[in-house]
């Protein structure tokens, strides 16, 4: 069965989610970057460039794919030590794309039956947010971010894959800029989104995320 993803931010060298990859505008390629130029501090996304990619298999044949944007959220980002780093980030659920207007109406459809419980999100999903617990260092530009994923009530452990993608100054912003791309894989049946499986559509869960943070 294909997996499906669901991926979530990053910091420094902890980055989160790639869809194409985004690098700060004018960044070097990530084995050319000089990471002693990146900053300590308080950074927020820049939520019009961070979003989440989720994949999911359709009954064997193909994949329900989708995008999450306006990934809001916070990284205190310690330079000298990764170990002291936190992310804190929000994903609106309720604003879901996807190609098709019926797959979409279908994600946000209020139950149909006597069980009150939706197919999949639901016409008022709460935001997803993904809360960093521990960030520990595994190479020059890549980390493993332990935290807790919030999502439809249920709160489950999820560490992302995480590799700094592109740092500087941001031309349009004039912003210190530090952008991440993340992977991580989840059973969505352990956030009770169980719908489907039973007939086909994957449990598992694939998320590309794409995150860029501005320092404050």
């Amino acid at each position: 069965m294909r997996k499906t993803i669901l991926a979530v931010s990053g910091a420094a060298a902890l980055g989160a989610v790639a869809l194409t990859g985004l690098n700060a505008q004018g960044g070097p390629a990530a084995e050319e970057m000089d990471t002693s130029a990146i900053s300590s501090g308080s950074y927020s996304t820049d939520p019009a460039h961070s979003l989440v990619v989720w994949r999911l298999d359709h009954l064997g044949f193909n994949d329900y794919v989708g995008i999450f944007g306006d990934v809001a959220g916070t990284m205190e980002l310690d330079t000298e030590n990764l170990a002291n780093s936190s992310v804190d980030v929000t994903i609106p659920i309720a604003s879901v794309t996807v190609a098709s207007e019926g797959l979409r109406e279908h994600l946000l459809r209020a139950s149909t039956n006597e069980t009150n419980v939706p197919d999949f999100f639901g016409p008022e999903p709460a935001p997803a947010r993904f809360v960093s617990t521990a960030v520990h260092q595994t190479g020059d530009h890549t980390a493993h971010i332990m935290g807790d994923l919030t999502f439809n009530g249920v709160t489950n452990p999820v560490t992302i894959q995480a590799e700094l993608a592109g740092m500087g100054t941001n031309m349009m912003s004039q912003k210190e800029t530090v952008g991440f791309h993340g992977t991580t894989t989840i059973n969505r049946s352990e956030w009770n989104l169980g719908w489907g499986i039973p007939f086909g559509l994957g449990d598992e869960v694939e998320l590309d995320i794409t995150v860029a943070f501005e320092k404050d």
